[in-house]
């Protein structure tokens, strides 16, 4: 008989907003696997729980060397419950690495739904929930950053990303640059505490805010492309807009930048459009 893999959300704030089960899980498991062993032990001093099975510590530096322990101790038949800080793991925290061991040992996998940054996020962000999409932490390099945001720049899905404090305002930036300054968007901070703020507004605005400085645990919440807005991703079409641009006075990097905010669509695409159509016309005048 193999064991059972069992995820547990924690709260992300609130403790009050901890599944019932958890404190059952924390008592009958075998093995509990922790992001950080002391905040497990005051969530459990928390919620009057008794750890009953052994703790060890499960994170980001320790998870691709412990993960083969752990599936060989749910293949033994063990009851392993992971939780990480705040939320469900797998979701940008410890815990995937896990899972896809014991799906491949045929080790039952199950879970203690519980809360979630990203969800609650998104129902409070006041932008469309019917389709979204987690992005999740966005590089730290400024190009890196740029190059990821631009592939999300034509996305119509409402967009969730996490963020640290002190990056916050480099991001919103380079998401106003890419998306343009006036898309919409939610900064979500410090969710279910005591100091909870949702802050609304296009871009550019968010981001002058956050310059002031912000603190606590971050989740940003961005719009889509709207049904409204420009879809005009033919490559044709992106030359010409580009065309028009430079005719009315604007450097051609200045005109592929405004149409690739107008279209919804990366700047690299446009330019790809742009060098696609000089290509053309080229061969057009060559012919005899």
């Amino acid at each position: 008989m193999t064991g059972t893999l069992v995820l547990a959300g924690t709260p992300i704030g609130d403790l009050g907003d901890a599944p019932p089960r958890l404190a059952e899980e924390l008592a009958s498991a075998d093995i509990v696997a922790a992001e950080d062993t002391r905040r497990l032990r005051r969530l459990a001093q928390g919620l009057g729980a008794v750890i009953g099975g052994r703790v060890v510590s499960y994170f980001e530096g320790n998870e691709a060397a412990r993960t083969p322990e752990l599936a060989d101790e749910l293949a033994r038949g063990a009851r392993v419950l992971l939780v990480t800080d705040a939320g469900m793991p797998s979701v940008s925290d410890p815990g995937y690495r896990l899972v896809a061991a014991a799906v491949e040992r045929e080790v039952r996998v199950t879970a203690v739904p519980g809360p979630s940054a990203v969800l609650t996020a998104l129902a409070l962000s006041g932008l469309p929930v019917d389709r979204f999409c987690f992005e999740g932490f966005l590089p730290r390099k400024a190009g890196e950053r740029a190059a990821r945001l631009g592939e999300a720049a034509g996305e119509r899905r409402t967009l969730v990303y996490f963020e640290a404090p002190h990056r916050l305002a480099a991001s919103l930036t380079a998401m106003a640059e890419a998306f343009g300054p006036g898309r919409r968007a939610a900064v979500c901070r410090e969710l279910t505490k005591t100091y909870e703020e949702v802050r609304r507004g296009p871009l550019a605005e968010l981001a002058e805010w956050a310059a002031g400085g912000v603190r606590g645990e971050i989740t940003v919440v961005v719009e889509g492309v709207g049904e409204s807005a420009p879809a005009r991703t033919d490559a044709a079409e992106l030359a010409r807009l580009v065309a028009e641009g430079e005719a009315a006075g604007l450097h051609r990097k200045e005109a592929i930048a405004d149409v690739a905010r107008a279209a919804g669509v990366p700047k690299r695409q446009v330019f790809d459009a742009v060098v696609a159509a000089r290509v053309a016309g080229e061969a057009v005048s060559r012919r005899p």
